[in-house]
């Protein structure tokens, strides 16, 4: 799987522009706040139809226009696709693959995989619960239309329960136990899928933390949650909404459920998010990414496209090679101020485009 070429129709700062990509790598250079991670960001944004710096589609659209407009022509088997998207300052969006509409935003999911690793990642090993939740929902979905489905069934049954523990005058114990049932049934599915992913990562990710760190760390990820163990999921989880029902009512919120679980990071047993450095937060984010790469390709039968934003800058060297050194097959697009040591890293075929106000020119 990789990028044929891109067009660009007022999406954030470009007018109009079109680049034709290298199947290998792909560098994209400049100064600062040029537009380097727009293109990132309209890449990222034909593989799950949203952005990965803002929740609103209308960010995305040239300040002085009314629509924006990207298309993408793809190499993959057994047939190359074409996306176009098109963004409307009201909020609305018009997907097409292939010149064919689609009728809902999961039908995306899968057609065009990308593994993006950007500084902000460092979110996933240091900030909150939900940053981790949003993670493994995103690159579950990516494989999975089934556990979309289920996330957003839980999600709408879970603000409903809210809604009725909030409003004491229709609070009764049958309405929230038909809730709870329900939940039970879509909750159970998102935490086997969690365990069953987290379970992935750790045989990949364990090897290729040893790599990076040449042996001397070893990293583990482990799902929490209420849940004790992998059997009778369901049933469990049914109890425990039972018995968090008095104190549900009484804070006016759903306590327990995988919309509160988490995961953890350790590195050689230690907690990677409290206690590991910065380089050790960097490498387990790195590791993540580079593990979800396999996970994709093992499971879809295609290597994803990988989206590197100004990350070089962030590591060190030994970090820096291992990156550069681990591209081979996989179409890359890195984002960078300047070349500095990335060209002894790589092969002959690489392309070089620098990006100057909205404009690009190919070296």
């Amino acid at each position: 799987m990789y990028i044929k070429n891109l067009y660009l129709d007022n999406f954030r700062n470009y007018d109009n522009i079109e680049i034709e990509f290298n199947k290998k790598v792909n560098i994209l250079t400049g100064n600062n706040a040029q537009g380097k991670t727009n293109i990132l960001e309209s890449i990222f944004y034909c593989s799950l139809g949203k952005s990965h710096r803002t929740s609103k589609d209308k960010d995305l659209i040239k300040w002085d226009k009314d629509e924006a407009f990207i298309r993408l022509n793809m190499s993959r088997k057994p047939l190359d696709k074409k996306i176009e998207i098109k963004i409307f300052k009201g909020g609305k969006k018009g997907i097409n693959i292939n010149s064919i509409k689609l009728k809902k935003i999961s039908e995306l999911f899968g057609i065009f995989n990308v593994v993006m690793f950007s500084p902000e990642d460092l979110k996933i090993v240091k900030e909150s619960p939900g940053y981790r939740r949003k993670f493994l929902d995103m690159e579950i979905s990516k494989l999975d239309h089934r556990y979309y489905y289920k996330l957003v069934q839980y999600n709408k049954i879970l603000e409903q329960r809210n809604i009725i523990l909030r409003n004491k005058k229709f609070l009764n114990n049958d309405i929230i136990n038909v809730y709870d049932q329900q939940l039970s049934e879509f909750g159970s599915s998102l935490i086997k899928s969690r365990i069953d992913y987290l379970e992935q990562l750790n045989n990949r990710g364990k090897l290729i933390h040893s790599d990076i760190t040449k042996g001397n760390e070893e990293i583990e990820f482990s799902y929490l949650t209420h849940v004790k163990g992998k059997e009778n999921i369901s049933e469990e989880l049914l109890s425990l909404f039972r018995d968090s029902q008095k104190r549900d009512m009484e804070k006016g919120n759903t306590s327990i459920g995988p919309h509160r679980d988490d995961f953890s990071i350790k590195i050689n047993g230690i907690d990677a998010r409290s206690f590991g450095s910065q380089g050790q937060q960097r490498t387990s984010v790195l590791t993540i990414k580079f593990a979800s790469i396999q996970i994709i390709k093992e499971i879809s039968g295609e290597t994803p496209v990988l989206l590197l934003d100004d990350v070089l800058s962030e590591l060190d060297e030994s970090r820096q090679e291992y990156i550069l050194n681990s591209l081979e097959g996989i179409q890359t697009v890195i984002t960078c101020t300047g070349m500095g040591d990335i060209k002894k890293y790589l092969k002959n075929d690489f392309n070089v485009f620098r990006i100057d106000n909205g404009r690009i020119v190919e070296y």
